[in-house]
Formats: structure tokens, sequence, C-alpha cells
């Protein structure tokens, strides 16, 4: 822990001890305040598929409860309700949550007014209540928010006009109040994105009256500091009437004004440098000096490695509290997409927060150097895993690996089905599924993810992954979608279950075995048994060995349409729907396949037909 971070820590404890006499969050009767709190949000919504059944208002600890994030100390640091069909109101009671960075309710069906009491919580970053029914006006105590940094809450029903007091936040990356109600002048307000289209508020003479997006001066941007800078020049104007010199002396005060506004509307993030303070945060994130970072991987000591991908190298760290961390160091970050992948993980993976995906501790930036920094998993990846053994057993025996598929299967529903926008892996692989110290599944490596609108059917993008697991659209089209995520999931069911890679070269010109297509040989022939991995023996359910089988079959079907999603795949793992759905799936007549004038029959062919060559890379080791 930092010096400064300490000091505040020990000052945080005095001043609780003398205005409480207690520093945790327990009342003189035992009562913790944070579980009475989200005892109060409970009530009020309508919970049809109780998701919410064991929080509980006898507990002292709310951090084990299903959708609660809490700090290490254990006060509640994310409230995560998005895409669980509640109803109800949201009680006022969210206000007490003190502590919390991040609200995400989104996509619900809410209503009633958005409680003025969230305008007490000083530590939010990200609000998010998009696509409810929350009616009423915006409360004008948002505007106390200081730190808020994402605002959601379009799609809603919201009446009246936009608080002027918003326009006090600053450091807004986003602020989305489309399709609402809205109406009335729009007070200037200072995020990088800022969405009102689908409103009849007056955003000036020429804008009609449906705004559209308005997007104002960048995070980097200080609106006081231009228009103090503004005023300095209009004062300096005057003191040297025109004379030459002092027109020069304007003309360079305005040329230097512009170009120091260009540099920084090109910068989506301050530089940090060794003398940067690394307790200030972005959304939920710590920023990292370089030096920090350094000194904890032993200056990136080769000994430290913990694998390496397409887009950098991941580094074992012990940070000064303690903490032992993965550090991936970005290479070529401004190269074509390196950028771009930096500014993917940072700005927009750090928001979603699920328990079965790898989340995001903080970044650094220097000059040269772009890095991110992740929780240590002390299992590594499951690829590696599949081939360690404890006393002659397997360490992945055949419940975990069915424990893996189905955590990895709710990492997948979340990011296709409860984020907005969605959110494509696009590299869905054993090597990417991370194991904690429970061997619980973490979806990881977020590199290739791609963000998708809701709207939209498909993205197309040049094409990265590892052949073997590219779907075969991808491969040929360079098309992917939340199908493409289906397909690589559809192979790492069946590395679970054979302990086997995707694709494997021979050192012979010809010697290539696809697994795919071994697989689908051995189901028609009836031979499920010879596709288990040996290291299992005979330490398998044989109908869940079925089961699983032809999830994976459905999953890597040649159609990307014919592929069910995310959501129903995890049913099918839980034992609901698979009967009707493999029925169904052998009724079908395979259609051409749009691609080809004569479609392919095995999946080597789609690898032979494409000129992609990806060289495989895998994550050794816990990382």
């Amino acid at each position: 822990m930092g010096r400064g971070c300490f000091m505040f820590w020990v000052v945080g404890l005095l001043f609780l001890a003398l205005m409480e006499g207690s520093s945790s969050t327990l009342s003189p009767s035992g009562i913790n305040y944070e579980v009475v709190a989200l005892m109060a949000i409970k009530n009020d919504l309508n919970d049809p598929y109780n998701v919410l059944d064991n929080w509980d208002i006898n507990s002292v600890d709310p951090c084990s409860w299903a959708m609660v994030t809490c700090y290490s100390d254990g006060y509640v640091s994310a409230l995560g309700l998005p895409s669980l069909s509640l109803s109800g109101t949201l009680s006022p009671g969210i206000g007490n949550l003190s502590n919390l960075q991040a609200v995400l309710m989104q996509n619900n069906a809410i209503s009633g007014p958005i409680p003025a009491a969230i305008g007490k919580l000083e530590k939010l970053q990200t609000l998010d209540l998009s696509r409810n029914k929350f009616n009423g006006a915006i409360p004008s105590s948002l505007g106390n928010i200081k730190n808020l940094k994402y605002l959601r809450l379009n799609n809603n029903h919201l009446t009246g006009p936009v608080p002027e007091s918003l326009s006090k936040v600053e450091g807004l990356n986003l602020v989305d109040l489309s399709f609402n109600n809205l109406s009335g002048s729009l007070p200037k307000i200072s995020a990088r994105a800022f969405k009102i289209i689908g409103n009849t508020l007056n955003c000036g003479q020429n804008s009609g009256s449906n705004c559209s997006v308005v997007y104002s001066e960048p995070l980097s941007f200080s609106p006081d500091g231009v228009r103090e800078s503004g005023t300095k020049t209009h004062n300096v104007a005057i003191a040297f009437g025109t004379s030459f010199s002092a027109a020069f002396v304007i003309i360079m005060l305005i040329g230097s004004l512009v170009w120091w506004r260009y540099r920084h509307n090109q910068q989506i993030f301050f530089d940090v440098t060794d003398q940067y303070d690394p307790e200030v945060c972005l959304g939920h994130l710590r920023r990292y000096t370089f030096k920090e970072l350094r000194t904890a991987t032993d200056h990136f000591n080769s000994k430290n490695i913990l694998g390496s991908g397409g887009f950098g190298i991941v580094y074992k760290g012990c940070i000064n509290d303690g903490t032992l961390v993965a550090v991936k160091r970005l290479k070529d970050y401004n190269a074509v997409g390196g950028e771009i992948q930096f500014q993917t993980e940072v700005e927009m993976i750090s928001l979603a927060v699920h328990r079965n995906l790898l989340r995001l501790l903080g970044f650094c930036m220097s000059e040269n150097e772009r890095l991110l920094v992740y929780p240590y998993m002390p299992n590594g990846s499951v690829a590696s895993r599949l081939r360690d053994h404890v006393r002659g057993r397997p360490i992945l025996d055949w419940s975990r690996r069915k424990r893996i598929a189905l955590g990895t299967a709710r990492g997948l529903v979340y990011l296709h089905e409860q984020c907005d926008p969605k959110i494509i892996h696009r590299d869905v692989k054993a090597a990417n599924i991370l194991l904690d110290e429970d061997f619980e599944a973490i979806v990881g490596d977020f590199g290739l993810a791609k963000l998708l609108d809701h709207r939209d059917s498909h993205v197309t993008t040049a094409v990265r992954g590892t052949v073997g697991h590219i779907a075969p659209e991808y491969l040929s089209t360079g098309q992917s979608s939340e199908k493409t995520d289906v397909f690589g999931f559809g192979i790492l069911l069946l590395e679970l279950i054979t302990g086997q890679k995707a694709l494997d070269f021979g050192r012979a010109a010809k010697q290539k075995g696809v697994m795919l297509d071994w697989v689908k040989k051995l189901h028609q022939d009836g031979k499920l048994n010879l596709m288990v991995d040996k290291n299992l023996k005979s330490n398998f359910d044989k109908v869940e060995l079925e089961e699983m089988v032809q999830v994976a079959l459905l999953c890597t079907q040649f159609n990307p349409s014919h592929r069910p999603k995310m959501s129903e795949i995890l049913r099918m793992l839980e034992g609901d729907g698979l009967a009707e759905k493999w029925e169904a799936s052998q009724k079908v007549d395979t259609p051409r396949y749009r691609a080809f004038e004569n479609p392919p029959q095995r999946y080597s062919d789609f690898i032979e037909e494409s000129s992609l060559v990806v060289e495989e890379m895998e994550l050794s080791g816990p990382r």
C-alpha cells in the first residue's frame, strides 16, 4: 500500500473511531448498514427468477451475495443487476451504500422515479439504468457525484429538463440520455460523448427539435482552463492594441492554444509518468506508475513470464502491498491495433463485472509503455492444467471439467446478453480460460474482444484468433458475431472432453489432425469412449459425456444461424432442453453454405481454403 493511501486509511479509521466508535459498518446492535440498504433494494424489486434469493437480512457479510461485489476491506463496491427481468422500483436505500463505485441495472423493467438519494454516492463512477421504465425527472442531485464517469439513462420514460447541475461534473466519459421524453434547454455538459437523440430538447437554433449525438470536449480537456486561457488572450489583445508586435504575440498565443487543444483532443487518457499519483483512478481502475510495475516484476525478468500472446507478454508481479498480480506488457502499442487494444480493455472491458470474467485491476500509461494489471490466477489456464497430474490423477477430473464448462458459459452469457453494447470475445479457447484458487473458470484475455451494438448482427474485421478455434464464417468472410464465440465454446468443450489441442501439426507435411472432424466421425460411429481423455480412465459419466458432445456439436455447426445462443447452451448444460434441441438439429437439412459453391464437409476444408495462417499460441502456467 502506498504511503499516501496508508495515511488516508489511518485518518479514515481515526475519524470513524471518533464519530461512530467503530471502524466497521456494524451499528451498536450488530446490524450491518449495507445489509439493510441492500435488503431495502431487494424488497422494492420484483424478482421473478429469484436471483436475489441469497440476500439475507440476518447476514453480516453481503460480499458473498449474488450480484454484489466488494472491496478487499468488505465494503460493497458494485451492484450488478443487468438483464434479470426485474421490475418494481429502485429504493432510496441505495444512497446508504456509500462506497459504491458502480451501479449496473440496465435491461430490466424497473419503473418509478430515479431516487435522488443516488446523489449521495460520492464515489460512484458508473451509473447504468438504461433500458428500463424509469419516469419523472432526472434528479439534480446527480450533479453532486463528482467522480461520475459513465451515466446511461437512455431508453426510459424520463421527463423534464436535463439538470443544470450535470454541467458541474468534470471528467465525464459518456452521458447517454437518448430516447426519453426530456424537454427544455440543454445545459453545457462536458462529456467526451453526449447522446440525446430521441428527445424534444432545445439544443440550439440550428439543431431542430430532435437532438442527435453531441460530442463535447475529451476527458483530458478542461473547459474552465480553456475559458481562462481565452480570457487571458483577450486581455493581451487589449493591452497591446493593434501594433504589429502585439498582433504577432496574439497569433502565437492563439496558435499555441489551438495546438494545445489539438494535442489534447488526440489523447483519451493522461500520460502516466513515474511521478504520477498512482492513487488517481479511472472507472474502477487504479493507475500504476511504470516504475511501480517494473519493480513488481523484477524489471520484467524473464523468469516471471507467465505466457505470451499476440499483443504482449504477461508477467507475474508483486505490488507494494504484497498482492500478486499478472501484468500484461503490450508490444507495439502504437502500431495498428495496439492502441485500439489498450483502449478497448481499459475503457469498456473494465465495465464488464462478473464472477466468471477476468477483472481488470488497473493500468499504466507512460510515453513509451502501455500495461494492464489483472489478478494473478494461481491455477493457470485450462490448457496448461489439462496435462497436469497429482499423485497419478489428473488435476482436472470430470467434475471440475463440467464446472469449467458451466462457468465459462455463464461468463459468455454475460458478455453476449447482459452487456450493452454486447461484447464478442473472438478467441474462446482453453488457453484463455483461467482458473482461480478454487478452480472456478474465469474468461480472460479480452485482447480480441469486439464491441457490438445490439442492433447490429455482425461486424467485419481482420481475422484474428487461433486456427482450430475460429468459426468457418469468420475464416471465410471476416464476419464475427456472438455465434463466433459459440463455435469457440464448442471447441472448448471438446478440449475438456479429449484433453487434446484443437489442431495439431505433425512433422510430416500432410500429417495434420483437426479435432472437430475426428470427434464428428467418432460420434457418427458411436465410439464416444475413444475420444475421452485417457487420463480420466473410466472416471466419467457416460450420460453426461453424450450430452456434452451433443452440446459441442450443436455449437460447432457450420451455419452460424443453426448454433444456439449462449443462454440456451447454459440451460442445456444445466439439463434443460438439450434433447429437443438435438432432435430438431437432426431434422434440419443443411443448406448450401453461401460463401462456397461447393460447401466444405469438414472443418479442415475451411482451413485449407482460407489464406489465413495463425500460429497457435498458448499461455502456460499460472497468470
